[in-house]
């Protein structure tokens, strides 16, 4: 009977594990923006790992990156990822605009391009109400990688008094002029191709295209090179093609929100002051060869909080995840333990 017992409650704790990292949902109604329009019906997607304490203190916030999503950020939750935090309450967020927060692509009352700008100062409003709704007034960390490390910036001055610590990885608070080359690009792609009609497209443009800009950019020359052959490039592309990918109209969204990220904005354009705001302990992890967000300002910001850094050597660009999670993993655990 009591091995039946404890093969029940086992059972138990992996059923409740799992359901914690379904997809669920939570609705905060009409959403202001930061244009002056307003976002209608607006529902934030999120998934969760572990349990939140009795004293609510142990709940860490991770946004998603461009063009990703909860589901892909399931893998890099745990001992030797990037988010290794033991102990934690981890809320995985859908930033709007992913294609399950409230998108272009899903949205009834403003679909397509009928859908307002959002900026990244949106996202973060959008995850401040979903906690809320939850419950969770105060996190210990925010943290996020690419996109997600840009709202985690913008979270530090939004909210600063929100978090205890925050650990942007391959972010940005403000792009640099080459990001934003790099972005405008990507959006006059799809808004340039012949099947965009202005967002009313029968089959989603420039996919092509689109993937190969991003290749071009995630990894390096050296990384490219050294990873693949030249006939390799004609099947990666005819691939490409074939592949649903990201939603253009989510797309353009979103990529418009990253070139008009500012933290400084609300600090009348000055870093300075904008870091003067800030009241979390930060970490800020860098590659530096990465070609999609480049390091600089992000390191800058750094060096006026005198906040720690992390900086990722090697020729993997903006993939060096994919080679660093886990000495990622251990500076984060060290972070996020006080050491």
């Amino acid at each position: 009977m009591a091995i039946h017992l404890r093969t029940f409650l086992a059972f138990l704790v992996l059923a409740f594990g799992c359901a914690a990292q379904e997809q669920k949902f939570v609705s905060i109604g009409d959403l202001p923006l930061t244009s002056g329009e307003v976002l209608q019906d607006c529902r934030v997607g999120y998934r969760t790992f572990g349990e939140l304490d009795a004293a609510g203190s142990n709940a860490v916030l991770v946004p998603s990156w461009y063009g990703g999503t909860t589901r892909e950020l399931l893998g890099q939750v745990g001992p030797g990822r990037v988010f290794d935090c033991p102990g934690a309450f981890v809320i995985l967020v859908d930033a709007l605009a992913d294609g399950v927060s409230t998108s272009p692509s899903n949205s009834v009352r403003q679909p397509r391009m009928r859908f307002p700008r959002i900026s990244v100062r949106d996202m973060v409003e959008s995850q401040r109400r979903m906690l809320k709704v939850l419950g969770i007034g105060h996190l210990r960390a925010v943290m996020g990688i690419s996109m997600g490390g840009m709202q985690t910036f913008q979270w530090l001055v939004s909210y600063p008094d929100f978090m205890d610590r925050a650990v942007p990885i391959l972010g940005s608070p403000r792009l640099a002029p080459y990001d934003v080359l790099l972005w405008r690009t990507m959006n006059l792609a799809i808004t340039g191709d012949a099947g965009w009609q202005g967002g009313d497209y029968a089959e989603n443009p420039a996919r092509a295209l689109r993937a190969g800009l991003s290749n071009l950019t995630l990894g390096t020359p050296a990384q490219v090179n050294a990873g693949g052959t030249r006939a390799q490039v004609d099947a990666d592309l005819a691939r490409y093609a074939r592949d649903p990918a990201f939603d253009a109209c989510d797309q353009v969204r979103q990529g418009e929100a990253m070139i008009g990220l500012d933290i400084a904005e609300g600090f009348g354009g000055s870093m300075e002051k904008a870091a003067a705001a800030v009241k979390a302990q930060v970490l800020v992890v860098v590659a530096a060869s990465d070609q999609t967000v480049t390091p600089g300002p992000a390191l800058a910001f750094a060096a006026l909080l005198k906040a720690r850094t992390l900086t990722l050597e090697g020729s993997f660009g903006h993939r060096s995840l994919r080679v660093e999670s886990g000495n990622v993993g251990q500076a984060v655990r060290t972070f996020m333990s006080g050491h």
